[in-house]
């Protein structure tokens, strides 16, 4: 450990350990090297396993109900529409670049989730996230940056515009040409840049997954044998390597631990699971006028003295009690609100799927997951048939079951279970799985850095 000067994190977003590890191991020479010297495993992932705020919980070693984020989307208060985007200025624990900057030490950052707008620049090299509008918009620190990307790469692609869609051509285009200039910009940053911590994060991994996967997988329902696109996901993994054994070519093992991590994994998605709908079956959620075609869920349309819960759809469900006393037009008394979320947990965890099986859901109350619990959390964290399924959040659909995605075609959700690959002369060799809270405390330790108490991880450098 002690010979660690520096790391770099090679973070690839919703990278699936099954098909680095088992499926295509063999067709990755530079992340194969990488496993056969250092250590590697499954990297459990906050729950939600959701992108944001995975990397956030990532690089601050805390979770989702200390950072008071529980998705793309939050309540910003106990209003019913007052929803917002979790951007970084959400994101109030400090960072493993913030501590090397208050340390005097630099770091190049690059496309790491939630770091858009810049609320806090760091010493050093930082470039924003998907979740940035345009490079219109101040996305670089120093703001001097941006002409220097684009002397090196054009015009920088923060992401896949519109990457739900039927052009599955023009779609693998772009994510392929995304990829090539994140990673040439990376490569010129780790020459011509001082740091002592690079941190990328490259999306393509999945949009390739969302946009792709049932062109791979037999077992998906709208699978088709022989298709022009079953290679695609094989082979941009096979890309994919190739850009990193580029990058790992210009550093110098002996005093640089080098992690790739992924903040999720992923599956075929079966279905959607139309909670909304299955909340005004059951007499939880009642609407203004009768619901007799699919429609968007309004709050406006809500008769709320009359409604106990509502749902939210995404790649995870989460419900909201109607709580007398917290919610303006609250209908459950503070007394009945445990006895309610029993019921409904209960009521949850038995559905079955539209053959009758069950379909194996869980519901978590926040407070018993969490460290602690900041914001406006959702009063039941809802995974459906072990992320096979998604929550969908449109009324008026023919069934509470549903095939086709309601934001565009999306092929896969998100596993728990992400990937790490850990590598320097001082690990010992060999499979460990962990935790995405491991991390943290991993680069704490290697950069000699302090501070960061009552983390939920370890270091596995111990």
């Amino acid at each position: 450990m002690t010979s660690i000067r520096k790391a770099v994190v090679i973070g690839l977003d919703c990278a699936e350990p099954s098909l680095v590890f088992d499926q295509w191991r063999d067709e990755l020479p530079n992340l194969s090297a990488l496993m056969q010297r250092g250590r590697w495993g499954n990297l459990e992932s906050c729950m939600p396993p959701i992108t944001v705020p995975a990397w956030s919980c990532m690089a601050t070693g805390r979770d989702p109900g200390t950072l008071g984020v529980y998705g793309f989307r939050n309540r910003a208060d106990h209003s019913y529409e007052n929803l917002r985007i979790a951007t970084n200025l959400e994101v109030r624990e400090p960072r493993v670049w913030d501590r090397l900057s208050a340390a005097g030490r630099d770091s190049i950052i690059v496309g790491v989730p939630q770091t858009f707008p810049i609320t806090q620049r760091p010493r050093g090299a930082l470039v924003t996230c998907f979740l940035t509008p345009s490079i219109e918009s101040e996305y670089t620190s120093p703001p001097e940056l941006k002409s220097e990307i684009a002397g090196v790469v054009g015009e920088y692609m923060v992401d896949v515009a519109g990457f739900r869609t039927d052009d599955k051509r023009w779609l693998l285009d772009q994510i392929y040409e995304m990829t090539a200039r994140r990673f040439k910009l990376c490569r010129h940053f780790l020459t011509t840049h001082p740091w002592d911590l690079f941190w990328m994060v490259e999306m393509g991994t999945d949009r390739i997954h969302h946009g792709f996967w049932q062109f791979m997988d037999r077992r998906h329902h709208r699978h088709t044998p022989g298709n022009e696109f079953e290679n695609a996901i094989r082979e941009y993994y096979r890309f994919i390597d190739a850009r990193i054994g580029e990058l790992l070519a210009l550093i110098n093992p002996a005093e640089t631990l080098v992690a790739i991590v992924s903040d999720h994994g992923a599956k075929r998605m079966d279905g959607g699971l139309c909670f909304n709908d299955w909340l005004i079956r059951e007499g939880l959620l009642v609407m203004k006028t009768p619901v007799t075609e699919r429609r968007k869920f309004e709050f406006k349309d809500v008769d709320w003295p009359r409604t106990q819960a509502w749902g939210e759809g995404g790649y995870y469900g989460r419900l909201f009690i109607n709580k007398a006393g917290r919610e303006p037009h609250g209908v459950v008394a503070p007394a009945d609100y445990e006895a309610l979320r029993n019921r409904l947990i209960a009521k949850i965890e038995a559905l079955r799927d539209h053959e009758g099986r069950p379909m194996g859901n869980r519901a978590y109350r926040p407070e018993a997951i969490y460290q602690s619990v900041n914001g406006v959390p959702p009063d039941l964290i809802v995974i459906f048939g072990d992320m096979h399924w998604r929550s969908v959040g449109t009324i008026g659909n023919p069934d509470i079951y549903t095939f086709e995605n309601d934001t565009g075609p999306d092929d896969a959700n998100h596993a728990q279970q992400g990937m790490y690959i850990m590598s320097h002369a001082s690990l010992r060799p060999g499979r460990h799985d962990a935790s995405i809270y491991d991390i943290a405390p991993t680069l704490h330790a290697a950069l000699g850095l302090s501070g960061l108490e009552n983390a939920r991880g370890r270091s596995l450098l111990l």
